[in-house]
Order: structure tokens, then C-alpha cells, then sequence
């Protein structure tokens, strides 16, 4: 399966998404919020995955103000480099409003049901919390967002259902910042985490260097059947 590449029409200018489409042509959408890589192949992989699943998934181009058209990956200390300096630069706030755009793009289109989610890895999963507090979106999910613990002001705001994957021997969310998280976030129903035990950052992405088989598996599992709950 492949998808289309996009216009999607944005508060600040237009820019690019890639769109994968379920086979039966309709269903809930999902917005796939990209790393610090662009929508490159892992974050297209992933969009073609979720249409295999049935939903309309969404992966817009949110460097699209710095750098339109990123497709790093994780192989290089150059791409490391150039993706670190994006993140740096990169304004999140401008990005959920991006992300906003694209729920509106996604429950416009022909065949969606209404029902719209995020899902989110490391920068994006930051921004899939950021979108669970201030976007319409009807379900979010994080992977090894970063930052979390520094906006835990926000968590009163998220009222619509957010998990969280932590991997729990995360290099960039050591565990004081794990901890903070689900202090911050304990007693909010609407929020949920889950942990795991002996993996690192990015233990879902195929062919990085944490990759984690039966992690990655099981987080999948439990997001499909999350959103599957949440959105039909």
C-alpha cells in the first residue's frame, strides 16, 4: 500500500501530508506526527500500516516552515546532526496549530466518520500531548515523548483519552522526568501509561538501533485497540 502526497491548507500558509487511505474508503482518520526525522520512510510505513488497519492516516510535514520535504534517517551522524538542529529550531506551538489544520483536513475529507486521532514518536509524541490538550482531536497517543514533564501545566486541559508508551531506560526522559510525568498526570482519567521495562528511546522504530521486537509489538497492539475503541 502507498499513499498521496497532499495540500493541506494551514493558519500560517499551506503544506504537504502524506495520506494513506484505508482499502474500503472509509473510517476514522489519524494524524501521524512525525520524529525529528520528517515524514520519511519509518513515519510513511507507519501511515500505510494504520490504512492497512482501516484508518485514514495523515502524516503532515511539520518542518515544512524551516525545511520543506525532510526525509532523514537514523543511520548517519550527518542526519543526526541536521535532524537535531531542525528540532532546535523547530516551534511547537505552530506545530500543534499544523496538527489542528490537519484534524480539520482529515474530517473534511469523503469517507471519514468524523472521528479523529494522533498518534505521535519522540518530538511527536511531545506534540501528540500537546495535541491532547489543545486540539479537537478525539484520541491521542505518545511514544517516548520528550519534554512532557516540562508541560505538565497543560495536563488539566486534556479531556479526551491520551496513552502514553515510557520506555523505561529512556536516554532523553531519564527517570526523574518519568516520574514527574505520571505524578503530573496521575489523576487525570482521561490519561493512561504504560512502561517497559529494559528498552530505550525509539524502541518502536523498525531498524533503529533500540529497536525492540516485542515492545514495539505490544505498544502497536495496544494504540490499534485504543484507537479502535476511541474513534468508531
Amino acid at each position: 500500500m502507498s499513499g498521496d502526497a497532499i495540500t493541506i491548507k494551514g493558519p500560517d500558509g499551506n503544506f504537504m501530508g502524506y495520506l494513506a487511505r484505508p482499502s474500503a474508503g472509509q473510517g476514522p482518520g489519524i494524524v501521524v506526527i512525525q520524529e525529528i526525522f520528517g515524514v520519511n520512510k519509518v513515519i510513511r510505513d507507519i501511515a500505510d500500516g494504520l490504512a492497512a488497519r482501516g484508518f485514514f492516516a495523515l502524516a503532515p510535514d511539520l518542518f515544512w516552515r524551516l525545511q520543506p520535504g525532510v526525509q532523514l534517517t537514523d543511520k548517519t551522524e550527518a542526519e543526526w546532526k541536521q535532524a537535531r538542529g531542525l528540532m532546535q529550531r523547530f516551534d511547537a506551538d505552530k506545530g500543534v496549530q499544523d496538527i489542528q489544520a490537519s484534524i480539520d483536513a482529515l474530517r473534511a475529507m469523503d469517507g471519514i466518520n468524523g472521528k479523529v486521532g494522533a498518534v505521535g514518536y519522540c518530538l511527536g509524541g511531545f506534540l501528540a500531548y500537546l495535541t491532547a490538550a489543545r486540539t479537537n482531536a478525539d484520541a491521542s497517543v505518545g511514544y517516548y515523548g520528550i519534554h512532557i514533564q516540562e508541560k505538565l501545566d497543560e495536563a488539566a486541559r486534556i479531556r479526551k483519552p491520551l496513552m502514553l508508551h515510557m520506555a523505561e531506560g529512556d536516554d532523553f526522559v531519564p527517570p526523574p522526568a518519568q516520574a514527574k510525568i505520571q505524578a503530573g498526570l496521575k489523576t487525570n482519567p482521561h490519561v493512561s501509561i504504560h512502561r517497559y521495562p529494559s528498552v530505550n528511546h525509539a524502541f518502536a522504530r523498525p531498524g533503529g538501533k533500540h529497536y525492540d521486537h516485542a515492545c514495539a509489538d505490544l505498544a502497536n497492539t495496544r494504540t490499534t485497540t485504543f484507537f479502535r475503541q476511541h474513534l468508531n
